[in-house]
């Protein structure tokens, strides 16, 4: 029997910035996507999705139309386009505890385990790597549909560990620090991915190309703090808030990039970083519901060093960085004020 175990991931600083190739840092945690298959006879891949109360059938022998979103079956084509031959059925079981649209990134790690399976079950065996499969999942979720996200979940989940992700060359570094005590609320609000990634990279990018208009030889991975009000008059006013939120954003996953690559526990200014980042993201992208703002100003309250939204926004999870002494009031207070469940995650790494 094939077994493939595929984590979460959690998007610490650099919300909103992979797709205007400026780098992030996010990391895989201990919530999974489980795949499990077996050989049969027939020439189609027979999956049971308890999760969702639902089985599907893919059969080997013709092609049928990729539906919008449909990435077990992009990641089918973008594998195939790559050499690789799909000849023996499977039954195929897939369930796990990553909550569904919540910014846990649980179609990734989906399309992760998948691409797995698919190398594993090749006649010929073939060494990939796990940037590669990355990159391929990302293929597969992303430029298949011209989806506007980036390629940090790819990356991470496949990847794992804590990484600063140069999204601009598709390059991973880990990062050696730490964050300290983590805990995941599910605010019970279902995300809003497409539309909220949609406004943010038009208006972000907006910002950028008026920029570039005057000053063709502008980079924004150059970009430093001061460019904010030097080139705020160049931008039109209703991209404002995410010129602001680009530059200020890219300056606090640098400071955080600094502060991980130290050996030790550096949590208190990290979760500074991490507030001054959600606030951005509250008061200039807009991406944070009012009842998760409450949630996490309650989190802070109860001895949350920082508090953020996962994901693209809208809704879903929350991430707050706690020490051990107050992990269980922070959980109870999420819980106390509707969050739908809230528990404590550990970063997970490559062959664990």
């Amino acid at each position: 029997m094939i077994s493939i175990k595929v984590p979460a991931r959690i998007c610490f600083f650099g919300d909103h910035q992979d797709y205007l190739g400026l780098p992030v840092i996010a990391g895989s945690i201990n919530r999974y996507i489980e795949l499990t298959a077996e050989p049969i006879d027939q020439k189609e891949f027979r999956l049971h999705l308890p999760d969702i109360q639902s089985e599907r059938n893919i059969p080997l022998d013709s092609l049928e139309e990729v539906n919008s979103e449909d990435y077990l079956r992009t990641a089918m084509v973008v594998l195939e386009e790559k050499g690789f031959a799909f000849k023996k059925g499977y039954a195929i079981t897939i369930s796990g505890d990553i909550p569904v649209n919540a910014g846990l990134s649980s179609s990734s790690a989906l399309t992760v385990a998948w691409i797995r399976f698919l190398i594993n079950i090749q006649e010929k065996k073939v060494s990939v790597s796990d940037e590669e499969i990355g990159r391929w999942a990302y293929e597969a979720e992303v430029e298949f549909f011209d989806n506007p996200g980036g390629l940090m979940d790819q990356y991470t989940i496949a990847q794992q560990g804590l990484l600063y992700i140069d999204t601009q060359m598709g390059k991973t570094r880990p990062l050696l620090g730490s964050l300290g005590k983590l805990v995941v609320a599910e605010s019970g609000i279902s995300k809003q991915t497409l539309d909220v990634l949609k406004n943010a990279r038009t208006y972000q990018e907006a910002a950028i190309a008026n920029i570039i208009s005057k000053h063709p030889s502008f980079q924004i991975k150059k970009s430093g703090i001061g460019d904010y009000e030097l080139f705020k008059p160049l931008v039109a006013e209703r991209y404002h808030n995410h010129w602001f939120a680009t530059i200020h954003n890219f300056d606090i996953t640098q400071k955080a990039k600094v502060l991980l690559e130290q050996i030790g526990n550096q949590a208190e200014a990290l979760g500074e970083l991490m507030n001054q980042h959600q606030h951005i993201l509250e008061d200039k992208i807009g991406n944070t519901p009012d009842k998760m703002i409450a949630m996490m100003n309650e989190a802070r309250k109860a001895g949350a060093l920082g508090t953020k939204t996962i994901g693209s926004g809208g809704g879903g999870c929350m991430v707050a960085m706690v020490t051990e002494d107050k992990k269980n009031s922070v959980i109870e207070a999420f819980l106390a004020h509707g969050a739908l469940d809230a528990y404590d995650v550990e970063l997970t790494y490559p062959n664990q």
